[in-house]
């Protein structure tokens, strides 16, 4: 007690110098040498107030609290500690020091955390739609009915929601009910998204999946010509100019690909149109629908398009739909025939529902890059799978127009930030 009362300091010389004392002989009995406690040997020579207390302060690493006269206080050896052991002066500084590091660790992890769900988010996307790619050309061989398999799909998908919405999990599938006024604005674009799947399974029955793909590169051409034409918002000339790539090196593959036939070509126009129309009108009609989530707008977008799709497809293939589904029985047989029809619907569900998981957590920019790269690994799976031969000049068409398609996203994407 007396040492740690000599610690805080009286102010007077006589102080001093019996603080000074007491510090080395407190420190003999602890087996700590004079020069580890910290005082400096000036501080055993003080003769005056002044002189003792500019050597009290002169505690090596002063991580203590100061006294009443400005010395700092005597390190006091814990309860229970071994005696002889050396004081750990600089360990509360150390913690404190090493605290913002252990914060900016665990940002750095949660940011690696975020961008691993990211790209796992692409790497599903990417996976499952190779998968319904690869699955729905294969079942057109056996069954060649792309307005039935169009409903299916969007069958497959509405059942998928309508499960999980009863099941309680609101938020992957219909979120909320929506008014009759909400279901009209959601109507117009998801009609245009039914007929633009109904024609594009139409361009993937009849011609190669590379060819559907590289024309389908042509639709920001489309989005830009139905903006002008009916929402009056012209485009810049820079967008437009990175077009003249897209078109021309669609006309090089188109000129030069084995497979290609009219219905396969203008199915994948006509797709491209629909698909810029639904664009369009997503931006006209679906500003008031901000508490409803995308995945709940694309569930409701699926149930449209099968009250769309079916009726048509009964229409147009109802009368010869038994007969071609007992072909395709007898070639795959029952249960697989079955099975690949729903796989092919839940493929086609899914690899949507992640790429608008994809688009939620990117910015469009690197959702357009990533759907550039998604049509070169569809297009190179396709030819491998099915051995499909691709001329050089196909080739080269469709290097081309992929590349003008990454251009045209940038360049979009300055226009809008320039804008704003």
């Amino acid at each position: 007690n007396e040492a740690l009362d000599m610690a805080l300091g009286v102010g007077t010389s006589c102080c001093a110098n019996r603080m000074s004392r007491t510090m080395v002989n407190a420190n003999a009995r602890a087996g700590i040498a004079g020069p580890r406690c910290g005082v400096a040997p000036s501080a055993r020579r003080a003769s005056t107030p002044r002189r003792a207390r500019t050597a009290a302060a002169a505690v090596v690493g002063s991580p203590f609290p100061r006294g009443r006269e400005g010395a700092a206080a005597l390190p006091v050896r814990p309860i229970g500690a071994r005696v002889g052991a050396r004081p750990s002066f600089g360990r509360v500084a150390t913690k404190a020091a090493d605290q913002p590091s252990v914060s900016a660790d665990s940002g750095d992890d949660g940011a690696m955390q975020e961008r691993l769900v990211t790209g796992g988010f692409i790497a599903l996307w990417y996976a499952v739609n190779v998968a319904f790619n690869l699955t729905n050309k294969s079942l057109f061989k056996h069954f060649p009915y792309p307005w039935t398999v169009s409903t299916v799909h969007v069958l497959v998908g509405t059942i998928y929601c309508a499960l999980a919405y009863f099941a309680g999990a609101k938020n992957a599938s219909f979120g909320r009910p929506v008014s009759k006024k909400e279901f009209g604005m959601i109507f117009a674009p998801a009609s245009m998204h039914a007929l633009g799947h109904i024609a594009a399974n139409l361009s993937f029955a009849a011609v190669a999946i590379s060819l559907t793909h590289t024309v389908k590169t042509l639709e920001p051409a489309f989005s830009a010509g139905l903006q002008w034409l009916l929402m009056g918002q012209a485009t810049p000339l820079p967008v437009l100019l990175s077009l003249v790539p897209i078109i021309s090196g669609v006309a090089m593959a188109v000129a030069g690909d084995l497979t290609f036939n009219v219905m396969g070509f203008a199915g994948a126009m006509i797709s491209n149109l629909t698909f810029g129309l639904r664009a369009v009108l997503s931006k006209k009609t679906m500003g008031d629908l901000k508490d409803l989530s995308s995945t709940s707008l694309y569930a409701y977008t699926t149930l449209i398009s099968l009250i769309i799709c079916a009726p048509l497809a009964l229409v147009v293939e109802g009368p010869s739909l038994a007969t071609g589904a007992k072909a395709a029985i007898e070639s795959l047989g029952a249960a697989n025939f079955y099975l690949r029809l729903f796989a092919v619907g839940m493929f086609y569900h899914l690899y949507n529902q992640f790429a608008f998981n994809t688009l939620a957590r990117v910015n469009p920019v690197s959702h357009g890059v990533c759907n550039v790269i998604k049509r070169i690994i569809i297009i190179g799976t396709s030819v491998l799978f099915f051995g499909n031969i691709l001329t050089k000049q196909t080739i080269v068409g469709t290097v081309i127009a992929l590349a003008g398609t990454a251009l045209y996203t940038e360049l979009q994407s300055r226009h809008k930030h320039k804008k704003a």
